[in-house]
């Protein structure tokens, strides 16, 4: 039984899902004549109350496509030092849209709104432009954490004062909305656009939506043809996308409890450092300074279970859709073995 916990990305459809993906209706989407694509869209628009979505292949493409909507080149984007466009995007801000990142030092990939005024430039010619600030909801290298909802309220407040774009990268924010009980509503009246993804908790093959109103949005087609994303009988990925809004988003509890559960054990054991706190569905720990990180990794390899190094001791685990009761309960009779 292999157990793969490198990444909420390593889902295979559910029956449901194929079966919803085998009998789409679809068209050639770049006529915009595909119905389940169109039906996505009108379903994630009315979703977050905002006027406009458009489907994407990846994450990655619908933030870049935010970024290159706010800004112009020369022009700087606030975001987290752990933040997901600055860290994993290879480049993309610099390469697409010629901006650089004014990085925060914040706590777990989130900062505060008085951070954000301290980092926005003086008028001075010879500064580069603050034009957005980019927040990640919830943080991949925070380890799933969730955003202070009022924290972010307070940030589009500095956002309006300064007349700067606010984007989410929402690509685990189904997770942070399950954990807080805030609403898709709730966020779509605060940020100027959202990329929400739906290959990582809700298990779809492939996929991401950005959101917005008329006005921002009324270059993201043109943008993501210049990036090469347009695709054309695309009905069968978005009728994935929503069968998984209809079907996937309230058990990402389960994938939550799980995941509080290893890192209970983790505490435990006598190689672990210490265990980053567990608020959704993403466990990092780093092991003592004398244990040999590569080995521990080798060690569950060998018991066909696969995590993902962080570097400087850091692990990550993610549970997920296919990480099931059964698997769960071989993973935690082997930590609670304490044989790595």
């Amino acid at each position: 039984m292999i157990i793969d916990l490198r990444s909420d990305t390593v889902t295979k459809p559910t029956k449901g899902m194929l079966d919803a993906m085998m009998h789409a209706q679809v068209g050639d989407d770049v006529f915009r004549e595909d119905p389940t694509v169109n039906e996505l869209e009108s379903k994630m628009a009315a979703m977050f109350g905002k006027e406009s979505a458009l489907f994407f292949p990846s994450g990655t493409m619908a933030n870049q496509t935010a970024i290159k909507l706010h800004t112009n080149p020369g022009e700087q984007v606030i975001c987290d030092k752990y933040a997901h466009i600055y860290n994993y995007e290879s480049g993309g801000a610099s390469f697409n849209s010629g901006v650089s990142c004014k990085l925060i030092d914040g706590k777990r990939g989130m900062f505060t709104a008085e951070q954000v005024k301290e980092a926005i430039n003086p008028d001075d010619y010879y500064y580069s432009k603050t034009s957005l600030v980019e927040v990640e909801n919830t943080t991949n290298k925070g380890g799933g954490a969730c955003w202070d909802f009022n924290e972010i309220l307070k940030i589009r407040k500095v956002c309006d004062e300064n007349n700067l774009g606010f984007h989410l990268d929402g690509a685990r924010l189904w997770n942070a909305l399950i954990e807080t009980k805030q609403t898709t509503l709730q966020y779509g009246k605060v940020f100027d656009t959202i990329s929400v993804c739906l290959s990582k908790g809700l298990g779809c093959p492939v996929g991401s939506v950005l959101v917005g109103d008329a006005k921002i949005m009324k270059d993201a087609l043109r943008i993501r043809k210049i990036f090469g994303g347009n695709m054309r009988q695309a009905g069968y990925l978005a009728a994935a996308g929503i069968y998984a809004l209809d079907n996937h988003v309230e058990r990402l509890k389960e994938d939550h409890k799980k995941a509080k559960e290893i890192g209970e054990l983790l505490s435990d054991l006598s190689v672990v450092k210490s265990v980053e706190p567990i608020e959704t569905n993403i466990v990092i720990f780093e092991l003592n300074d004398d244990v040999d990180d590569k080995k521990f990794v080798e060690n569950l390899a060998g018991k066909e279970i696969f995590i993902i190094p962080m570097g400087g001791k850091k692990l990550r685990m993610v549970t997920h859709l296919n990480y099931n009761a059964t698997m769960h309960e071989k993973f935690l009779t082997i930590l609670k073995s304490n044989s790595f």
